[in-house]
């Protein structure tokens, strides 16, 4: 809203060193700003081109140490304008915003698994055609589910233009005792100990870290479905104070606190449906995981047996007349509550053949024309 883009060069034993930040838009030079290491170095970009999925705009940025007037370091990077917000539109429901405008996020559940490398895609080629599909089949957002990718991914999704929510990888599976998706929370959560505790806020701000300059990133999601769910409000609360300009969606699925977080995030298979609603806060209601229907597709499987969908069709026809269905429903739930939704899975995995696309990328499970056309429907559904 500011017009102000900030930077924070992290440099040892520079303390009594310059820095010089030259911002450019291709070859004309926006801005060349000075200041120190470590410190917050501001740039003022009149009539900034904002960065959004249509118009994935990233400006150049090139960052110089200089020690006696002369440059001993350099680095090259990139950055963009972008803002991720939520607000209550004419009917009072809460809205996600991307530059301050009302934007369905609609994108499928990306585990990132690879028959050959199972965490380790085989090649960078590998990484941007999982993303470029994604865009191709008209989503505008992926929620990186339980899995951090490498930096590469991230960089392919901001020039590319996509929308990324992106999980916690909670290594403590053990649920919390109770699980409640319909009801607002009033169990007992999981007490975890105190070296486990300390090795997720260890891990957990390590990644915001890591990742906190990537414009495609929107939303942080510290737990998921339990897993190892503890002190929700807390975890909540540090992530926003520690990175307020992303939303934060506390407990993805269920264990759902009243008053907590950014948003309010259903899960519910196959098709969708509203279970729970928060309208005295500014809290944004989105269906976190839906679909997962299934097509073991011939000479496709990474198993010949043992394999499942949440629900299985026959052929590509039968799937996507399944999603178009839960599609056509899902804009009925937009105009009442839901401003998001992530749709289960990107691609199969092993024994899992509900994917869009199947374990080894050689087959699509669906009709990708007709998924794009539903899909733009529900993305542009908040800007008619």
């Amino acid at each position: 809203d500011k017009g102000v883009l900030t930077v924070n060069v992290a440099a040892e034993n520079a303390a009594n060193d310059a820095i010089e930040v030259i911002l450019k838009d291709g070859s004309s030079v926006v801005s060349t700003t000075k200041g120190k290491a470590g410190q917050n170095i501001e740039i003022a970009i009149a009539n900034a081109k904002l960065w959004s999925p249509d118009s994935p705009f990233l400006y150049d940025m090139e960052v110089s140490l200089i020690q006696n007037g002369k440059a001993v370091d350099n680095v090259k990077s990139y950055a963009a304008m972008r803002k991720v917000s939520i607000k209550r539109d004419k009917k009072d429901i809460v809205r996600m915003q991307l530059n301050n405008k009302d934007l369905f996020q609609l994108g499928p559940l990306d585990q990132g698994w690879w028959p050959d490398g199972l965490y380790t895609a085989p090649t960078d080629e590998a990484l941007v055609y999982d993303i470029q599909k994604t865009i191709d089949m008209g989503y505008n957002m992926i929620r990186k589910h339980v899995k951090v990718e490498p930096a590469r991914w991230y960089t392919h999704c901001d020039r590319l233009g996509i929308l990324v929510w992106q999980d916690m990888p909670n290594g403590n599976y053990e649920k919390s005792p109770q699980w409640q998706m319909r009801q607002f929370f009033d169990g007992k959560e999981l007490v975890r100990s105190a070296e486990s505790e300390a090795d997720y806020r260890k891990e957990w701000k390590e990644i915001i870290d890591y990742l906190y300059s990537y414009p495609s990133i929107v939303t942080w999601v510290p737990f998921n479905e339990a897993w190892g769910q503890f002190k929700t409000p807390e975890i909540a609360k540090w992530t926003k104070e520690y990175d307020p300009t992303r939303l934060v969606n506390p407990a993805s699925g269920g264990n759902h606190y009243q008053g907590v977080g950014d948003i309010l995030d259903i899960h519910h298979y196959p098709g969708p449906e509203l279970t729970l609603y928060e309208r005295q806060r500014n809290v944004a209601t989105v269906l976190g995981e839906y679909g997962g229907i299934g097509l073991p597709m011939q000479g496709q499987l990474w198993q010949t047996d043992k394999n499942w969908g949440y629900v299985q069709f026959k052929n590509e026809k039968e799937v996507t007349d399944e999603y178009v269905k839960y599609g056509k429903e899902l804009l009925n739930l937009i105009k009442v509550a839901y401003s998001a939704a992530v749709y289960t899975p990107t691609t199969d995995v092993e024994g899992e053949v509900n994917g869009l696309i199947t374990y080894d990328r050689k087959k699509i499970n669906v009709e990708e024309d007709r998924i794009r056309q539903i899909n733009q429907e529900i993305v542009n559904s908040l800007s008619k």
